[in-house]
């Protein structure tokens, strides 16, 4: 979700965008996305500020750990929901919030939108993408892996911190990577890496937490993790691994709540993410890369990136119907003796 967001982790209670008391005549626009959107690092009180200048509204975010955690609140509230809007899904996720019945067409023009792939949908639009990467600390590793197949086959006592794909976006996304390089030999690849995770967490945070704080000398995260770094940090420390195979990416959705009250301030809202206005916030601030080519020329560091000589991306419909059965077979290796 990801989500560089902040490595600020002494701020990493759960941190919403304040609701300040609200002009009785002015509509409410409730926003569901992830903790790390609507941190004070985070892009939320920016896009916040910008779009009540335009919306003569309050935008109140509702914050939850994760865009798996964001659909699961999302199928439990139903109909009910409070949610106008829900901001935080990704491309793996989409069908099965489809399937939900729970979203509306969004009519709005999303031909600014210019994500690798060409994403496009007639009920979620892209906001920002970001190609996941094995993130490592060049302090502790001189050769970091070439390949997912180096990774997988590498040293066992250089350790990495996963993420869960049953609660974890990021965690998906390496489950998602795996699968679309071996196959049906995915069960013997995940067998032979658990020699190499030191932890499989809940969340990026926490897993980003530990390689920050040098209890892992490298963490699954994203290509653009180093950009922080070298723009908040001054530090060019830690790196993205490129791999020859290789880079799954992902891409970032939000999406209109059929039950939604606001479905003009909504539709809104959901133009206003492809807008120069919000798409400029992304990058420093998100640390993923703008959906939209209304940006400014990125930041120096983001020059300096892994560029991917392939992008992995499966269809939300080949994700909806193997998700969990891929899940279970990622279980039964990884609890291997």
């Amino acid at each position: 979700m990801r989500k560089i967001h902040s490595f600020a982790f002494a701020a990493l209670a759960a941190l919403s965008v304040s609701l300040p008391a609200m002009a009785a005549d002015k509509p409410v626009l409730t926003v569901y996305t992830y903790e790390s959107f609507t941190a004070e690092w985070g892009p939320g009180p920016k896009v916040k500020a910008a779009f009540e200048k335009t919306c003569n509204c309050t935008l109140n975010f509702v914050s939850v750990a994760d865009g798996v955690a964001l659909l699961t609140r999302l199928k439990l509230e139903g109909t009910s929901s409070n949610a106008d809007v829900a901001l935080g899904l990704d491309t793996n996720l989409v069908q099965e919030a489809r399937e939900t019945g729970l979203f509306a067409e969004h009519g709005i023009d999303t031909a600014a939108a210019k994500v690798p792939g060409g994403f496009s949908d007639p009920v979620f639009v892209p906001y920002d993408y970001g190609h996941f990467a094995v993130v490592y600390d060049t302090q502790t590793i001189k050769t970091p892996p070439k390949s997912l197949k180096e990774l997988v086959e590498g040293d066992p006592s250089q350790k990495i911190a996963i993420e869960d794909p049953r609660t974890s976006t990021p965690g998906l996304g390496l489950l998602l990577w795996v699968k679309s390089v071996y196959g049906d030999k995915a069960p013997e690849a995940w067998a032979k890496l658990r020699g190499r995770i030191l932890t499989v967490t809940p969340g990026w945070s926490e897993a980003y937490g530990l390689f920050t704080k040098g209890e892992v000398p490298m963490v699954f995260s994203y290509v653009t993790s180093p950009a922080y770094h070298v723009m908040e940090e001054k530090t060019d420390r830690y790196q993205a691994a490129r791999f020859e195979e290789g880079h799954y990416i992902q891409i970032e959705v939000s999406g209109l709540l059929k039950a939604t009250r606001q479905k003009e301030l909504a539709q809104q809202f959901l133009a206003f993410t492809l807008s120069p206005a919000f798409q400029s916030i992304i990058p420093t601030t998100n640390w993923m890369m703008p959906a939209a080519a209304t940006v400014e020329p990125l930041p120096e560091a983001f020059g300096k990136l892994v560029s991917p000589s392939k992008t992995f991306l499966m269809s939300p419909e080949e994700v909806s119907r193997n998700r969990q059965g891929w899940i279970r077979e990622w279980l039964a290796a990884m609890s291997m003796n």
